[in-house]
C-alpha cells in the first residue's frame, strides 16, 4: 500500500485495501479473543491498509487491541512460498471470489482483488520478501465478467424528459438538479463530471442552437481516509486522461436552454461551481440520489418502475452514448465526446446499438432468398425496440 499509494487514486487506493482486507481475513491463524469481524475489517480498511492514516506512531484506541490481535494471528508471509503455500493460496482466492454474506461476488470484482494480490505478491518478489510469485502456483479460472451495459437500463428521449421533468418538481431542492441530471443525459457527464462543472467550462451557450463545454477535471467520491486531502472528493484529471488533458463535448440544444435558465436562476458558487447544494457546498452523493428516485418514482409507471430503467443516475450517460451511436455518430467522435477509448466504446455498448438485429437478418433474408421481398418485423418487436432504445 505504500508503494503504490503516491501514484494511485482514491479510489484505486480503496480497491487494494479492500483486496488486501480479503486476503487477510483467509489468513487468520487463530480464533482465540478474536475480535468481532466488523472490528477485524475496520481495523484493516481504516489502519492498517490506509497509509494516510497510518501516519501514526500508534493505531487509534478503539482500534489498538484489533490491531495486535492480528500481528499475532495472521500466517507470516514466508509461509506462502512453502508447503503450506498452495493451500493458503487457494484460500485467499476463494476468499475474493465470494462476498462478505459469502455469496459469489461479481466476475469484475474478483478479477480486480486478483489483480491487487498479484501485485502485491510480485512487489513482495522485488523486496526479496518471497523468492517467488505464490499465485503463479495454483491454477484459478477467471469468472465471466459482464462487459456490456443491459440494454434495459437505457432510456429513450421521451422517458428522459419525463424524468427531468420529474426532477424539477421536486421542490427548490430538485430545481437545482435538472440541469444536473441534463447534463448526464444530453452530454454523457459521469457523475463526477458534474460535481466539478465550473462556469468556464461552458464555452459556448448561444441563445439557439448547440453549444459547447471543454471538461478539465472530475471529483470521484473515494472516502476521506484515501484522499491525501482528508476530504470525501478530491479534484484530479480526467478518467482515463492525462494530468492537465482537457475533453471537448458538445451540448445539446436543450441543455443549453437548461444551463442558461440554471444560471439564470441559482448563479453559481464563489469559485465558479455551477451545481452547489442547498447550503451552498458542493453537490453531495446523498442529496442528488434522493432527488433522482424520488423523481423516477413520479416520472415512471409501474412496470417501468418495477424494471431496471434508468435506476442510477450513471444510465443517464449509457443513454447518451446510445443515442449518440444509434444516430449514426462515428465511433471515434463519440469515444472522445464520452472520454472512452474506441475498442471500449464498441465492447461496452454492443448491445445498446439499435437496429443492427434487423439489418442483419434482411442481408442474410437477401442472400438465402435472391429473389423474394424480405418480411417485416412482428409490430410487437418494433414497438418493443422503439420502447428499449431512444
Amino acid at each position: 500500500m505504500d508503494a503504490k499509494w503516491p501514484y494511485s487514486s482514491p479510489n484505486h487506493r480503496r480497491g487494494i485495501a479492500e483486496a488486501l482486507t480479503d486476503a487477510t481475513e483467509a489468513l487468520l491463524t487463530g480464533t482465540s479473543g478474536a475480535p468481532r469481524k466488523e472490528e477485524i475489517r475496520r481495523a484493516l480498511r481504516s489502519w492498517a491498509f490506509s497509509s494516510r492514516t497510518r501516519d501514526r506512531a500508534e493505531p487509534p484506541d478503539d482500534l489498538r487491541s484489533v490491531v495486535q490481535w492480528l500481528e499475532r494471528n495472521t500466517v507470516p508471509l514466508t509461509d506462502l512460498s512453502g508447503d503450506r503455500g498452495p493451500a493458503l493460496i487457494r484460500g485467499v482466492l476463494d476468499r475474493i471470489s465470494k462476498t462478505q454474506q459469502d455469496k459469489p461476488a461479481a466476475g469484475n470484482t474478483a478479477n480486480r482483488k486478483r489483480m491487487v494480490l498479484n501485485n502485491a505478491m510480485e512487489y513482495a518478489c522485488e523486496i526479496r520478501a518471497l523468492p517467488s510469485n505464490p499465485l503463479k502456483a495454483v491454477k484459478w479460472t477467471k469468472p465471466k465478467t459482464l462487459a456490456t451495459v443491459d440494454r434495459r437500463v437505457v432510456v429513450n428521449a421521451e422517458q428522459a424528459r419525463r424524468l427531468l421533468l420529474a426532477v424539477r418538481m421536486q421542490g427548490k431542492r430538485g430545481a437545482r438538479m435538472e440541469a444536473f441530471f441534463g447534463c448526464m443525459y444530453y452530454a454523457a457527464l459521469r457523475p463526477e463530471e458534474v460535481v466539478d462543472l465550473r462556469r468556464d467550462h461552458l464555452v459556448s451557450l448561444p441563445d439557439e442552437g448547440w453549444g459547447e463545454m471543454l471538461l478539465t477535471n472530475a471529483e470521484p467520491r473515494s472516502g476521506t481516509q484515501w484522499a491525501d486531502s482528508g476530504r470525501p472528493r478530491e479534484r484530479r484529471e480526467l478518467k482515463h486522461r492525462a494530468r492537465g488533458e482537457t475533453r471537448p463535448v458538445p451540448i445539446h440544444p436543450e441543455l443549453v436552454t437548461l444551463h442558461r435558465n440554471h444560471l439564470k436562476e441559482f448563479g453559481t458558487a464563489l469559485d465558479g461551481r455551477i451545481f452547489v447544494g442547498p447550503r451552498g457546498g458542493a453537490m453531495t452523493d446523498r442529496a442528488y440520489l434522493k432527488v433522482f428516485h424520488a423523481a423516477r418514482a413520479r416520472a415512471f409507471n409501474e412496470r417501468e418502475a418495477a424494471s431496471p430503467l434508468v435506476s442510477v443516475p450513471y444510465a443517464l450517460r449509457h443513454a447518451a452514448v446510445s443515442t449518440w451511436l444509434n444516430a449514426g455518430v462515428p465511433a471515434t467522435q463519440v469515444a472522445e465526446w464520452a472520454g472512452h477509448s474506441v475498442d471500449v466504446l464498441l465492447r461496452v455498448y454492443a448491445k445498446c446499438i439499435d437496429g443492427q438485429d434487423a439489418d442483419a437478418k434482411r442481408r442474410i433474408f437477401d442472400a438465402t432468398n435472391p429473389d423474394a421481398k424480405a418480411p417485416q418485423d412482428a409490430p410487437e418487436t418494433s414497438a418493443r425496440i422503439r420502447h428499449d432504445h431512444p
